[in-house]
């Protein structure tokens, strides 16, 4: 019996990088000759803290938004995101000549809520640990006649999440494996539909907080599954399931999830402050965390090193929350 086919293809992911051609920055590759020799692998970063608004979420939410109708666009999108998504719509939103309303959570890192308000966004705020926030972002957009552009969960987002990875392996050709961050599974998603149908060998392999497993929970029973909001300095993967399209594609095409503790994620932004001479907020860290931690399982071609990309996916982190986490 032939599998179902797949919510987002290959085709999708390359008709995004075409769309973002001039509009997203194609990010450096950084290799450190440290970090080899350190993990034991030839490993390539691919810099998603230079990306517009500081993390890879821009490229989704402009592909997304870019794709409205004149007319549907022209009233306005909507967004829920606890800070990332939230400043890319709001910046593709004033890209594409219209406005934002962006759903953020209280506790949302303040140097987040400022960029997005920044990007001319109306913020709306709610508490993450008692609503939910899917129902309240539908319910903001419908009473407001928007176009809600969700921060994952959306074959067109997870496309343009997805131009990352190509990126990546067009510069550095074959990976024995591919780390990346998952919060809702939409950079893993996009990542491994366009690494696996240039190399399929790759291995795709997700990281997680500890607190906030809940995509390698689904991937384990074969469903999505809830867990209590994660409480983590990973911010951005505080989420308590899965997307619904994410998983589809992720239970098809991810190979595995590791877990990372939060003094293994601060060693990472550490050690790409001090040795890379780059700044990662927390979840923009998990992938390298993983690495250097040894918790990536990555196959291995013989005598020659392991070639390893890892995405650091973001790098949106105020002075007093950095200095607050490398000094503890």
């Amino acid at each position: 019996m032939m599998a179902a086919a797949l919510p987002v293809t290959f085709d999708d992911v390359r008709q995004a990088a075409a769309r973002l051609d001039g509009i997203a920055h194609r990010t450096p590759v950084l290799t450190s000759r440290t970090l080899n020799a350190l993990v034991g692998a030839e490993v390539f970063i691919k810099c998603e803290n230079f990306q517009r608004v500081g993390a890879f979420k821009f490229r989704g939410a402009y592909n997304a938004a870019a794709q409205l109708p004149a007319e549907r666009l022209a009233k306005g999108v909507a967004a829920y995101s606890s800070g990332n998504h939230a400043q890319a719509t709001a910046l593709a939103a004033r890209e594409l000549g219209t406005t934002a309303v962006i759903l953020m959570p209280e506790d949302a890192p303040l140097s987040k809520r400022e960029a997005t308000a920044g990007y001319g966004a109306e913020i709306v705020t709610y508490d993450r640990y008692t609503e939910e926030r899917t129902a309240l972002g539908e319910a903001l957009a419908a009473d407001r006649g928007l176009a809600l552009i969700p921060p994952y969960d959306h074959p067109h987002v997870i496309a343009g999440q997805g131009t990352a990875a190509l990126e990546l392996v067009e510069e550095t050709g074959p990976l024995d494996a591919l780390v990346v961050p998952v919060g809702g599974g939409g950079l893993i998603a996009g990542s491994a539909t366009a690494v696996k149908e240039l190399h399929p060998a790759t291995a795709v392999i997700g990281v997680e907080p500890e607190a906030g497993d809940d995509t390698k929970r689904s991937l384990a029973s074969g469903e999505r599954v809830t867990i209590p909001v994660p409480r983590t300095i990973a911010d951005g993967q505080a989420l308590p399931t899965p997307g619904e399209i994410t998983f589809a594609v992720n239970r098809r095409l991810v190979d595995g999830v590791s877990l990372v503790g939060d003094a293994e994620i601060i060693a990472a932004m550490r050690f790409a402050f001090e040795r890379l001479k780059i700044v990662l907020e927390p979840s923009g860290a998990t992938a390298l965390a993983a690495l250097m931690a040894g918790r990536v399982e990555a196959p291995s071609r013989g005598a020659a090193p392991r070639r390893i990309g890892v995405i650091a996916s973001g790098g949106n982190i105020n002075t007093q929350r950095f200095t607050e986490l490398l000094a503890g």
